[in-house]
């Protein structure tokens, strides 16, 4: 149907709520086709969106629809299925709590229980509790590190992790039969009054805490100087105060400051242009904070509280943004050692990170004996990872992350989670803070030990109608017209993920990828730099991914730096 007539039957739905009618009623010409052009992407992310009217947007009639996809998923499987149900979890954003109501008000028409936490959660706890109460399906409403217009869902498997492709795509296909105005829920009154609604809060925050205490690896090195350690943390106004406030406590560290200012949900984020914890300007306010206390480190996470940032103390007295990358090798080098050094290493320990994070990780896992295994990127392809080496014991895993700012130390939850990571980072600087050192002292020794490892990551948003055509204008480009060098370093292998091929350049031999399909390319050079190309999964972007590594942090800059620029010219 074309979009104006599908904008037409929005304005004449008789159900439709009066804020989504003004809204409707005061669309200039643009803004309709944007809201109207095609459905909300809903992948194996789930969707995510701008807040609006229009089947391009946010709201009740896309959310009951998605729910109506998952619904009718379950009303295919096993009659237990209903029973077990399915929990919800919320953040802070605009109508997360109504929108998580309304799904399970869907749910509940098909006679599905939901449980549906008193108030806003974490992503992690939200994997945590799916596992935890042995639901089938977890739905988590949030848009991540988004600006304030934006809101998602998402859908989480009976493992924790996110929806696997083959029920995620039976889910798409359901949506798109669902009419959306025609999708029934039920009540709140109407679902407490049939059993199929439970509202969950402190026993799982208890469950989901008590295995947080278990990340802790050196509980004497926070008893004698983690406690007095200072920690400036935020949670940007979204949902991780309470949790990783109690972790941090539980675990033994009692100079912890949350930034007053960002300590409330707000799903405006008034302090913070955007809610993200990769983002400078977000810390900005931290780390005033701490520089007024004279904080070890100071610590932020995005509204969700799956990823977390941290800024760390310079001998100077300023403070350093780490990177994604710089987080994951640090964490991980601590863990491996800690472990080694009480004789808890398994001969069998595995790294599990994204083929686009940095290979700073790998160098510093295979010094100690342990595995790297490279997986698409998407923390579910961790997850299943974490669950392939629970059944075949091949591996241990170890420590599982992401390049943007995901992590995770233990198997309990299945995405990534900031409240595990909270705390390590926190035993972290004890550790250096034992020796005299701070984590900035810390991440230097490991550039000298293993070299400089530098990374980088741009993007190119096309957003509205021809967007998606001209992202895969530029995948096709780089495919069909391969660039021969990025930065004057010759390019000796290419990956493609999506024909699962890796092609030596130098011989021309070929030989199969083990990874799933994907839309990814990934060009290797000659002295080991490597550049990688993605479309976003939830954004209308096109990434680009650089790793250099240089024996001074100057050459693997310059490096970089000429590897961009020769992005640049290509495009």
């Amino acid at each position: 149907m074309p979009w104006k007539d599908v904008y037409q039957a929005w304005l004449d739905e008789p159900k439709m709520p009066s804020a989504l009618a003004a809204e409707l009623r005061s669309m200039d010409a643009a803004t309709q086709e944007d809201a109207f052009y095609q459905p909300l992407s809903f992948g194996t992310a789930g969707m995510r969106g701008l807040l609006g009217a229009g089947i391009n947007r946010m709201n009740i009639f896309t959310v009951r629809q998605a729910t109506e996809g998952l619904a009718r998923l379950m009303d295919l499987q096993a009659a237990d299925v209903k029973t077990r149900g399915v929990v919800i979890s919320y953040d802070s954003r605009h109508f997360s709590q109504d929108f998580a109501y309304e799904a399970a008000g869907v749910l509940a028409a098909h006679g599905i229980k939901a449980y549906v936490f008193e108030s806003l959660r974490p992503t992690p706890e939200l994997s945590f509790a799916v596992r935890y109460l042995h639901t089938y399906a977890g739905i988590m409403i949030t848009a991540s590190h988004n600006p304030k217009e934006y809101n998602g869902y998402k859908i989480y498997g009976e493992d924790g992790g996110q929806m696997p492709p083959k029920e995620s795509d039976i889910v798409t296909a359901s949506i798109r039969e669902a009419d959306m105005f025609n999708v029934k829920a039920e009540s709140i009154e109407a679902m407490k009054a049939a059993n199929l609604l439970e509202v969950i809060g402190d026993a799982v925050d208890q469950a989901y805490l008590a295995e947080i205490k278990t990340v802790t690896i050196n509980q004497a090195l926070i008893d004698t100087v983690g406690k007095d350690m200072k920690l400036v943390y935020s949670p940007l106004h979204g949902t991780g105060a309470k949790i990783a406030g109690a972790a941090l406590h539980n675990a033994g560290f009692e100079q912890v400051t949350i930034v007053p200012e960002q300590a409330e949900p707000d799903g405006d984020f008034p302090t913070v242009k955007l809610p993200n914890p990769e983002d400078h300007a977000a810390l900005a306010m931290g780390i005033d904070l701490a520089k007024r206390e004279g904080a070890d480190v100071v610590i932020a996470v995005d509204p969700d509280a799956d990823r977390m940032g941290t800024a760390v103390r310079m001998p100077t007295g300023d403070y350093q943004l780490l990177t994604g990358n710089q987080i994951g090798a640090i964490l991980l080098n601590y863990i491996l050692t800690a472990k080694q050094a009480d004789h808890t290493l398994p001969t069998n320990g595995a790294l599990v990170k994204s083929i686009v994070s940095s290979e700073f990780a790998t160098a510093i896992a295979a010094n100690l004996g342990v595995t790297t295994v490279n997986v698409l990127t998407g923390f579910k392809y961790i997850a299943e990872q974490i669950q392939h080496y629970e059944d075949t014991n091949e591996h241990t895993f170890l420590f599982g992350f992401e390049e943007s700012y995901g992590y995770l130390v233990k198997g309990f939850v299945r995405d990534k989670d900031s409240v595990q990571v909270t705390v390590l980072l926190a035993e972290v600087a004890a550790y250096y803070k034992s020796l005299g050192m701070t984590l900035y002292d810390g991440l230097q020794e490991l550039f000298e030990k293993y070299g400089y490892y530098v990374e980088k990551t741009n993007s190119l948003t096309f957003a509205g109608i021809d967007g998606a055509d001209k992202i895969a204008e530029l995948m096709a480009k780089f495919r069909t017209n391969m660039p021969t060098e990025f930065g004057g370093v010759a390019v000796v292998k290419l990956e493609d993920f999506a024909s699962q091929l890796e092609i030596d350049l130098t011989n021309q031999a070929e030989q199969p990828l083990i990874l799933p399909k994907a839309n990814v390319l990934k060009y290797w050079l000659s002295d080991g730099s490597w550049v990688a190309v993605r479309p976003s999964g939830t954004e209308p972007k096109i990434k680009f991914y650089i790793g250099t590594k240089g024996e001074s942090a100057l050459a693997a800059d310059e490096e970089l730096a000429a590897i961009e620029a020769s992005i640049n010219a290509y495009l």
